[in-house]
């Protein structure tokens, strides 16, 4: 496949993590099968925001599509760090639980700090990689879980057939959990990568240089279509509404798709594939 091909063929990351998930259902069912009890995710979500109800019930249904157990946790969002600290210890202690997610963010109108209760897992059953020792890890290359969107990025990536080495990333966004683990993957895969954020002095001239795009900054269709170079591949880890109320990614889709070469939808892009990598590092957790 040539960078160069046109019109730009969709990356389909619901039909992936399809696959990826069939897969790990067939080797649950071979543990089950070998009398080995189940794998299994703790989920712990703290107060009432909508969104990340979503969220952890999308979760929660995968594991029960693939066959991990799910130890959900919902807490009041008054509860207090202290509570929340003390919960999380029980579930490191717990040889039923192997993969730990804590849904942020947290409640904002609370005391909590969230660099102390992401430190506070268990670095082996870190199932979303935000532990700063997995964190750490990751930048000296070393094996640890890795933050589930930037997995998921690559597998998409791998998905093009392309010979990345050597090649121009663009990552615009330096978050935490995707724009910088996945610069770091970026580059363990042999690209050159450049990092954008919103300082960047002329960003549509950095992107227009960029083999591989990855937008991941939350604001909508930030990233023009007529920026993207001829041929590129380009990752949308955006979900935002627009000023109509659709549901659009960081890229300008549709100019962009008149460019590029292979590019993610949304909704239907990189968002299934956080899940499926989800379930993939708490099955390596157990399987470990």
């Amino acid at each position: 496949m040539n960078l160069s091909d046109t019109p730009a063929q969709l990356l389909d990351g619901k039909a992936l993590s399809e696959r990826i998930l069939n897969s790990l259902k067939e080797k649950v069912e071979a543990k089950h099968n070998a009398g080995m009890p189940a794998p299994g995710l703790a989920t712990i979500l703290v107060g009432n925001d909508p969104a990340s109800h979503i969220y952890v019930r999308n979760k929660r249904r995968a594991c029960e599509k693939v066959g991990i157990t799910n130890i959900h946790h919902e807490l009041d969002e008054h509860v207090g760090q202290a509570a929340l600290l003390k919960l999380i210890q029980e579930l490191n202690d717990s040889p039923e639980v192997h993969g730990i997610l804590v849904q942020l963010p947290l409640p904002k109108n609370c005391d909590y700090n969230e660099n102390e209760v992401l430190a506070a897992i268990d670095p082996a059953k870190d199932a979303d990689g935000f532990h700063p020792f997995n964190q750490g890890a990751l930048m000296q290359g070393r094996k640890a879980p890795v933050p589930c969107t930037p997995k998921g990025i690559m597998c998409l990536l791998d998905e093009c057939g392309l010979d990345l080495k050597g090649r121009h990333a663009v990552v615009v966004g330096r978050s935490n959990i995707v724009g910088k683990p996945i610069s770091l993957l970026l580059l363990e895969r042999h690209l050159t990568v450049t990092i954008c954020h919103s300082r960047t002095r002329d960003l549509a001239a950095e992107v227009n240089r960029a083999d591989i795009v990855v937008a991941a900054v939350g604001v909508a269709e930030l990233v023009r279509g007529d920026w993207i170079k001829p041929g590129a591949v380009v990752l949308d880890v955006g979900i935002n509404r627009n000023e109509e109320g659709k549901l659009v990614g960081d890229v300008e889709f549709r100019a962009a798709a008149q460019r590029a070469a292979w590019i993610t939808p949304v909704p239907g892009g990189v968002g299934p594939m956080t899940i499926a990598m989800l379930l993939q590092n708490t099955f390596e957790a157990y399987n470990a």
